[in-house]
């Protein structure tokens, strides 16, 4: 679909819902072709049996799910592990896994999803958590000093070019890839994300994309915005959120707020909430690149797209149009202590907020939240020819392009030691237990193309209308013709997070304007690119493109 009649089909809610039903029925046409389906009909019933029987643990609206509910969830799904391992076959086997700890995700529901796991196989998994701000210095610790002390780790596709470069992860065998049925995962992730020359290292659990998550009560006839629309391009943001300014919030009665941009780093993940305002800017669609120049390695962090952004945030900082202290919120405060809990008229995100809208004892917007790709721009520029051209884009931020699971060099050694870490992997990243982690609060959105059935999520508590705004907004993300893609090369979280603290100064009025922040994060990263060797990075930067080397 070109581009622009993409972006036409974008600005009509109703049309997206249309084009999306008529896309699920082509792919499920498609899927169906040349199969022999009356062979299948028993695997497929029982197979819909237990993907409806997990998704009503506990039930939407039935409270936040608990350890007890992750367990019961992974033992379920031992199926695909019990037709490969014999049971004790891992006995006396220890495994270290690192991931994150945050907001009681991630490793959490790991710990709980692979105890039927561990109880089947006799295995004992060791764990190091870890807080989202910590993870990039931690890995890269482990990296530069050679002491890798765990064998699984929950990891994003951008440090592959910091590990998968450097040897230290294990290759995938291919009986985990027919366990997790890989082919169900959805175009943009398959490879080249997760390979490395030519190899594959990852089990995807996570699809991660920004989309913008908005309150409905905030927009309408009559609303404290006056806007009849929720907003569908950046302008419109920053003019919500000053007309909001001083209004009490329809919800809660507390004072209300615009859009919530987080003005605290994050250990290098909070520079993607600027990516978002930036991408609309500065993704010109006849332009693969947005970071980098792809022949030079030249940031395009100062050009005058980026400058913009760094304005806009600027002009609600100086406008006094967010909550008091907004300087200290990072992306995890900006979505669960204010957006989840009444605070802020809208917020890009990745799309967890949604299904937490719906599952969290800790949200109170559950009814009032809808969701479309994030925020486009009336104009674009065109880096090739240095000039502004006054025509509306979208580019939605595919942000981190998803977690996964990986098995590292540490096990290559040890075959039994190998296939327990494989198994363990692979019993997470399964195509019913993923189901789960996508409906329910897991740190995890969808990332399969069997998580976009709606009538699974309607027989789970959600209603359609929510299920069409949540999941529409990720399809329409992630198969936008100008979606805003991750480069995977060394050192890209080096990358942004010294542009998080360049920003921190700049918001905090250290820096005289826009333009001199975004000069010295450029400045800063051409030292990086230095560091790591220019031309290594431009030819890793094209073939992360797309692009010829």
């Amino acid at each position: 679909m070109k581009v622009d009649i993409y972006n036409q089909l974008v600005r009509a809610s109703a049309t997206r819902r249309d084009v999306l039903r008529g896309a699920a029925s082509l792919a499920a046409l498609g899927a169906a072709t040349g199969t022999g389906l009356g062979a299948l009909v028993g695997s497929a019933s029982a197979q819909e049996d237990l993907r409806a029987q997990i998704l009503q643990i506990p039930g939407v609206g039935k409270g936040s799910p608990t350890d007890a509910d992750w367990q019961k969830v992974g033992e379920l799904c031992l199926g695909a592990t019990k037709s490969s391992v014999k049971e004790g076959e891992f006995a006396g086997v220890e495994l270290t896994f690192m991931g994150l700890n945050n907001q009681n995700l991630h490793n959490f529901l790991f710990r709980g999803f692979l105890k039927p796991w561990e109880a089947y196989t006799g295995a004992k998994i060791n764990w190091i958590d870890l807080a989202q701000a910590d993870y990039n210095a931690r890995l890269q610790q482990s990296i530069a000093t050679g002491t890798v002390d765990f064998d699984v780790i929950e990891m994003g596709a951008p440090f592959e070019g910091d590990t998968a470069s450097k040897g230290l992860l294990d290759e995938m065998p291919d009986w985990v890839k027919t366990q997790i049925e890989a082919d169900d995962i959805v175009g943009y992730l398959k490879p080249p994300v997760g390979t490395w020359d030519g190899k594959t290292y990852r089990i995807t659990i996570d699809g991660d994309c920004h989309t913008f998550a908005y309150r409905k009560d905030y927009f309408g006839d009559g609303s404290i915005t006056g806007m009849a629309d929720a907003p569908k391009f950046w302008d419109e943001v920053n003019a919500a959120s000053i007309a909001v300014k001083g209004k009490t919030d329809p919800l809660t009665g507390l004072p209300a707020y615009g859009f919530l941009d987080p003005l605290k780093g994050w250990g290098g993940f909070g520079f993607y909430f600027l990516e978002d305002r930036a991408s609309a800017y500065a993704k010109h669609p006849d332009d693969p690149a947005w970071l980098f120049d792809p022949e030079t390695m030249k940031p395009r962090v100062n050009n005058p797209a980026f400058v913009q952004a760094i304005q806009d945030v600027m002009d609600l900082i100086a406008a006094g149009a967010y909550p008091p202290d907004q300087i200290n919120a990072d992306p995890g405060t900006t979505a669960f202590q204010q957006f989840l809990a009444g605070t802020g008229a809208a917020l890009t995100w990745w799309g967890d907020v949604g299904s937490m809208a719906r599952t969290s004892d800790t949200s109170v917007v559950g009814d009032v939240v809808s969701f479309s790709i994030n925020p486009g721009a009336k104009k674009v520029y065109n880096s090739k020819t240095s000039a502004w051209e006054e025509k509306e884009n979208f580019a939605p931020n595919m942000a981190y392009i998803g977690w996964g699971v990986y098995v590292t060099s540490r096990v290559s050694g040890d075959e039994k030691k190998r296939k327990a870490a494989w198994s363990a992997a692979a019993h997470l990243g399964g195509k019913d237990l993923s189901l789960w982690t996508a409906a329910y609060p897991s740190g995890f959105q969808p990332y399969r193309q069997s998580h976009f059935q709606y009538d699974e999520w309607e027989k789970a508590g959600y209603d359609r209308a929510f299920v069409e705004d949540y999941l529409g907004s990720n399809a329409d993300s992630y198969n936008h013709p100008n979606a805003a893609i991750e480069p995977r090369i060394p050192g890209i979280f080096q990358y942004y997070s010294v542009a998080e603290d360049e920003l921190a100064k700049g918001f905090a009025g250290q820096y005289k304007s826009a333009q001199e922040t975004a000069d010295a994060i450029a400045a800063a990263w051409e030292k990086i690119t230095d560091q790591i060797g220019r031309e290594s990075q431009i030819k890793l930067y094209k073939a992360s493109l797309g692009m010829q080397a």
